[in-house]
């Protein structure tokens, strides 16, 4: 048996749907399997529209204005898709844990996966390691897993935008003061 974490990968998958969110159910499967889910989701009407109201309310997290906000919603998130843990082998990959029950849908699972992933990674990474990118005026998340946990921008262009902007800035204010 391996213990399924359900930590960085969670984390990051709801990124990558933040950042870049499918039109279609098809496309938010696609991304589960990219992140490393095997397993099927039974399809419900309306699968596309409830995951997009589950990555609202991850969002929410993402964007807490204090540490007690975030545990707070997060905390919340996880008792609305509560079940016990329990041991699985779909598709004979081995035994691992899930936190949910058995057969969910698409929704239920990403709304699981994402609260307990999440609460995972802030509690081992720290709760700060969750947030929006600093370069105005986008708005990427960002998900911190660098090891100084001093992450900032959600690529090495915006973090190239923002110091060239707060060059200009430095560079303005210095003329206009001499």
């Amino acid at each position: 048996m391996h213990l399924n974490p359900y930590g960085e990968y969670a984390v990051l998958l709801a990124q990558s749907l933040a950042n870049d969110w499918p039109s279609d159910r098809a496309g938010i499967v696609a991304r589960t399997r990219e992140h490393g889910m095997t397993m099927p989701f039974p399809e419900r009407p309306g699968d596309h529209a409830r995951c997009r109201d589950v990555l609202d309310q991850w969002l929410t997290v993402v964007d807490a204005d204090s540490a007690d906000e975030r545990a707070d919603l997060l905390n919340q998130q996880m008792a609305a898709v509560s079940a016990y843990p329990r041991l699985t082998d779909h598709n004979r990959e081995g035994w691992h844990l899930h936190y949910r029950d058995t057969d969910d849908d698409l929704p239920l699972v990403l709304h699981s996966v994402f609260a307990v992933g999440t609460a995972l990674h802030l509690t081992t990474r720290g709760i700060n390691r969750l947030g929006r990118c600093a370069s105005n005026p986008c708005l990427n998340v960002i998900v911190d897993i660098s090891r100084n946990g001093t992450q900032r921008y959600c690529s090495p262009r915006c973090a190239s935008r923002d110091a060239v902007r707060r060059h200009r800035t430095r560079s303005r204010n210095a003329t206009q003061s001499a």
